[in-house]
């Protein structure tokens, strides 16, 4: 049957069709709502209300990014009415995303690949909205006409899901429009990630509400035809019904259910609404970052795996290459994931509930957790190696060092000779014959045998005494490598509780 989450909460149904949708608000006959400038009004704002018309809200991820820089659309808290959760959203309005196009296009012009399914639109608006990471996702808001029936909705829900490449505007393909309006270098793509939220109005959100019918089991059949988009049988076996939330079979004046999909909100208010839609947004962002991001992963290992370097310099420029793209990594972790998945961007227990409950039915969590042991992973790889290659270096360098002192020193001793014989030469000594060949063994050898036996005497001594100490430094390493007997060292006793 899947994963069916829900919750329920009770509270005073308003008998008002949004008309008091919050202080200078206005709503249209969907329930979406606009600033109204210069309007005010006492009136408290319930969290719950009744809606006539149903609203779909369609959420896809897009691949590739859009800086959101230089906008003019505004933000969202400036577009919807988001009532008394406004003021933590203007606090973090840096972090919220940023719709850089949006329009309101007029029903008929949006096509689905089946036909309206018999749910004709009574409007229709379509969002780009763009995170400051430049994470995209494609917002369809979408307000029926009619009543709508819960086989034909399921329908609609699942042509919009699993066709939704299919889906075009004015008879040219969807994102095909929009990338041209976007004016952007390459075409837009659909990503991986769908989640539909679904406001119920009419009959049908009396029928998910009404605490009189006289099969209470239809409530959770229709849930389960409207959440799984159809695709699940519409009755529920006792073990499934089992398996439900109890406050499930209990519903007040409002109602929220949700599989992985698709989101089932009933009686609440347009600031509610909006308020779940953003959530939704945050979610489905960060699980396509995620995906992203875990791609990414494994795409900076296989370089690190299949990178052939013959310098240092290939190999420095290589871990920087490496490096660059695991803080980009690590920054998506922190500020495309993090920041939407946890209850700051919005602390009020209501939408704490439902982000916590999308959340686990998206497995944000543990994809979070494996994702972030990833990066640490790849960073210590490329610690290991950037190691690796300053161990390298300063061998290298200790090598150089080493030749260019030995050098020196034969240098030395070659030169030391010659000079002190230039030097017996040149002196006025009785000693030196000036009708003699200074190569003249005979006459001048025991002046060569003093200028020379002395260096090669030094050269031999320092030549055993530098193997004497090989010798020694080697013999401190085999006891622990191999012992005398052959076998396998004594293993310590582990310890006692108490220490000893």
């Amino acid at each position: 049957m899947g994963r069916l989450l829900a919750e329920a909460a009770r509270g005073t149904a308003g008998s008002h069709r949004f008309a008091d949708a919050g202080p200078g608000k206005k709503t249209d006959g969907v329930g979406r709502t606009s600033m109204v400038p210069g309007t005010s009004s006492g009136a408290t704002v319930l969290d719950s209300a009744t809606r006539e018309l149903t609203r779909a809200v369609l959420l896809f991820s897009l691949d590739g990014r859009i800086r959101p820089t230089g906008t003019r659309q505004g933000g969202l808290v400036d577009r919807f009415d988001y009532g008394r959760f406004e003021p933590h959203l203007r606090s973090s309005e840096a972090v919220l995303p940023v719709p850089v196009l949006a329009e309101r296009v007029a029903p008929n012009e949006l096509e689905l690949p089946h036909g309206d399914r018999g749910l004709p639109l009574a409007s229709a608006e379509i969002l780009v909205l763009a995170t400051p990471r430049g994470d995209v996702t494609l917002v369809l808001d979408c307000g029926f006409a009619g009543e709508t029936e819960p086989g034909a909705l399921a329908s609609w829900l699942a042509d919009t899901c699993f066709d939704r490449a299919r889906i075009r505007l004015a008879g040219r393909p969807l994102l095909a429009v929009l990338g041209e309006r976007l004016a952007l270098p390459t075409p837009l793509a659909l990503g991986q990630n769908v989640h539909q939220l679904v406001f119920p109005g009419g009959q049908l959100m009396r029928d998910l509400l009404s605490a009189d019918l006289a099969d209470v089991s239809r409530r959770p059949a229709l849930l389960n035809e409207i959440v799984y988009r159809g695709r699940m049988p519409p009755a529920l076996t006792p073990d499934s019904e089992a398996g439900l939330a109890p406050n499930l079979r209990n519903h007040g004046v409002t109602l929220a259910a949700h599989g992985r999909g698709v989101s089932v909100q009933a009686g609440w208010a347009p600031h509610v609404e909006n308020a779940l839609t953003l959530v939704a947004v945050g979610m489905i962002s960060a699980l396509a970052v995620l995906q992203r991001t875990r791609l990414a992963a494994f795409e900076t290992m296989r370089a690190n795996e299949r990178a052939l370097a013959d310098s240092p310099y290939e190999i420095r420029s290589l871990i920087s290459r490496l490096s660059a793209g695991v803080n980009e990594l690590q920054l998506d972790l922190a500020f495309g994931v993090e920041a939407y998945v946890d209850s700051l961007l919005i602390p009020e227990m209501l939408m704490e509930n439902f982000q916590s409950s999308l959340r686990d039915a998206l497995g944000i969590r543990d994809s979070l957790e494996n994702s972030a042991r990833m990066v640490e992973r790849l960073t210590s790889v490329i610690n290991a190696r950037s190691a690796a290659l300053d161990a390298e270096l300063a061998e290298r360098d200790d090598r150089r060092d080493r030749t260019v002192s030995a050098l020196v020193a034969v240098a030395t001793l070659i030169a030391l000779p010659p000079t002190l014989l230039l030097a017996f030469f040149g002196v006025n000594g009785t000693n030196v014959d000036s009708g003699r060949s200074i190569l003249d063994l005979g006459a001048y050898g025991p002046a060569y045998a003093l200028a020379w036996l002395p260096f090669v005497a030094l050269a031999v001594t320092g030549y055993v005494l530098l193997r004497r100490v090989s010798r020694r430094s080697g013999s401190f390493l085999s006891p622990p490598l191999s012992p005398p007997d052959g076998r396998p060292a004594p293993v310590p006793a582990p310890r006692s509780p108490s220490g000893g």
